[in-house]
């Protein structure tokens, strides 16, 4: 066999969203805003579920969760790609790298597995209200969010370990803001085809499952709201579901076109403008898609704000 001199890559440079200096300090005035309202949302959500009594139910804890995983997600990318838009080049290590992917995937998938659950609690408040007690006890609440983070460190495990397969000699450059497992696949001296298609796999199968179970909730969700004789029944019953259906759209909608479509029909490009919508943009609009859409929240916080101003009054 004929032997090749490889030099083995030891850190991988991000090219980022753009080369252009101007558009760079622009971008990075932009996302920081988004990451300060991103972190600023996702904590206020965290302190008034805690804060509030009326909001310690199932559905917030869920809630609280999902607030917690996306401030991770958000985290995982965003400061890395502030450094792109102030450097004229990011170089991360190897280990790096594989840790920035090993925290993409995790709590992506996490946020599939809540956002799930939410809608398998929708599905028992509204379908079986006389049964809630049992069905959603605090012991299997906590397997429900034990189940999604043990999802996610799965999921992460296999596209790290995929990664961990591959062998980088050649070029080190990442086209892309962060260190995603398809434009580090393509760097790949050697092409294993158990490393292209294993993470496609698993990620497309809990796409699937997920989205099944929020499918089959909210089917039986319908059927029970249209058998409802009270309007105001009908009306509160579907508010209470508006803001989950408006996050599980966004999400499910950019994390499909990612990781499922095949990948030669889309661009690069394309593959950039929708990551930064489901790993940057998504994160900050939960929060609030969840106060601005939901009675409850607004009435936990005006309580919360009400009580705070009457402490300072008395002080």
């Amino acid at each position: 066999m004929e032997t090749k001199n490889y030099t083995t890559v030891t850190e991988f440079i991000i090219l980022g969203l753009t080369e252009d200096t101007t558009v760079s300090t622009i971008l990075f005035i932009f996302f920081l805003g988004i990451y300060g309202v991103t972190l600023v949302g996702n904590v206020s959500i965290i302190m008034l579920i805690r804060n509030s009594p009326q909001l310690h139910t199932p559905m917030y804890l869920f809630l609280c969760h999902l607030a917690f995983v996306d401030i991770g997600y958000s985290s995982s990318v965003t400061p890395v790609m502030l450094m792109g838009f102030l450097r004229e080049k990011t170089t991360v290590p190897v280990a790096g790298c594989v840790s920035q992917l090993c925290s993409v995937v995790t709590f992506g998938t996490a946020e599939c597995f809540f956002l799930a659950a939410m809608a398998y609690d929708r599905y028992v408040a509204i379908c079986s209200p006389l049964l809630y007690s049992t069905h959603m006890s605090p012991r299997i609440c906590i397997l429900l969010v034990g189940t999604s983070y043990l999802g996610g460190c799965a999921n992460a495990w296999t596209f790290t370990a995929c990664l961990l397969r591959l062998s980088f000699c050649g070029p080190n450059k990442v086209n892309h803001f962060f260190c995603d497992y398809s434009p580090l696949l393509k760097l790949s001296c050697f092409h294993d085809f158990a490393s292209e298609i294993i993470p496609a796999i698993t990620s497309g199968s809990i796409i699937v499952v997920t989205v099944l179970i929020i499918a089959l909730s909210y089917v039986y969700i319908l059927i029970s709201i249209l058998k409802m004789r009270s309007t105001e029944g009908r009306h509160k019953a579907f508010s209470t579901c508006s803001s989950h259906l408006t996050a599980v759209t966004l999400f499910y909608g950019t994390i499909t076109f990612i990781y499922v479509m095949p990948k030669s029909s889309y661009s690069t490009e394309q593959n950039k403008v929708v990551s930064v919508f489901y790993t940057v943009v998504i994160p900050m609009l939960n929060p609030l898609i969840y106060s601005l859409r939901n009675k409850e929240v607004k009435e936990a916080m005006r309580k919360l704000m009400a009580r705070h101003i009457g402490d300072s009054k008395i002080i």
